[in-house]
């Protein structure tokens, strides 16, 4: 083992600043058709420090959204090491995989993913629901951020009453609402126009800035420019970084 054994606390662990946040050895995915097996991830070896702005990179089917799905802990059929914090999530259930990812993680997808029976506020306390935070706390928190993403007038409209670029800046908003380390965006900037994915690239920027670690799936060069480093993947082999 790479790693040595730890499991979840609520306390926080002791870390260096800038230190490694995730640690990826071996990483390997694959799918078995009849006598013959095709891999999406093969021997991924990846850190990402705390505060870094990562991108990955690379054409259609290289797995990258695979890899952003294992690191927010959504998928858990892949074999290697996988280190995240003190944990060593290769060695957890389901369970604590999914207090971890509910604690530490919020997710951006190009599809939105909000829920469209719930309002634009509803929607936003989610993710605050699943932690043991007072109602009133929660009022709070989710006014802040109405009035931080200036749609405070949006808050009792459902998701199909909204433009596809207010629906992303309220996805952004339900995946920062209740201050993760992490924040992992699958092509985030997909279904907007250029003026639209420039102030999502924009607040990305900003929260970065505040020291939000951020790992990104993009094709769009310009996006990627936003960030610290650059991963690029190809069948599923990490071939440059």
């Amino acid at each position: 083992m790479l790693f040595s054994k730890t499991r979840p606390s609520e306390a926080e662990p002791v870390r260096v600043a800038g230190g490694p946040l995730i640690q990826l050895r071996q990483l390997e995915k694959s799918f078995q058709h009849g006598a013959s097996r095709t891999y999406v991830l093969r021997r991924v070896s990846l850190d990402i420090r705390d505060g870094e702005f990562v991108s990955i990179m690379g054409p259609s089917g290289a797995g990258k959204s695979t890899i952003l799905h294992i690191i927010g802990m959504h998928d858990s059929a892949w074999t290697g090491e996988y280190r995240f914090l003190e944990h060593d999530v290769h060695t957890l259930g389901r369970k604590e995989r999914a207090d971890l990812h509910k604690r530490y993680f919020g997710f951006v997808f190009q599809s939105y993913h909000l829920l469209d029976h719930l309002t634009v506020y509803e929607n936003l306390e989610v993710p605050l629901s699943y932690r043991d935070i007072k109602r009133s706390e929660r009022e709070s928190i989710v006014c802040d951020v109405l009035d931080r993403f200036q749609i405070v007038g949006k808050k009792d409209l459902y998701p199909n009453q909204l433009s596809g670029g207010q629906q992303q800046l309220v996805a952004v908003a339900r995946a920062i609402v209740a201050s993760p380390k992490v924040i992992l965006a699958d092509e985030p900037t997909g279904n907007l126009h250029s003026e639209q994915g420039r102030e999502i690239m924009e607040l990305f920027r900003k929260l970065n800035e505040d020291g939000t670690t951020i790992v990104q799936v993009t094709h769009s060069e310009v996006n990627a420019e936003y960030s610290d480093r650059i991963v690029r993947l190809r069948d599923g082999w990490v071939v440059d970084e």
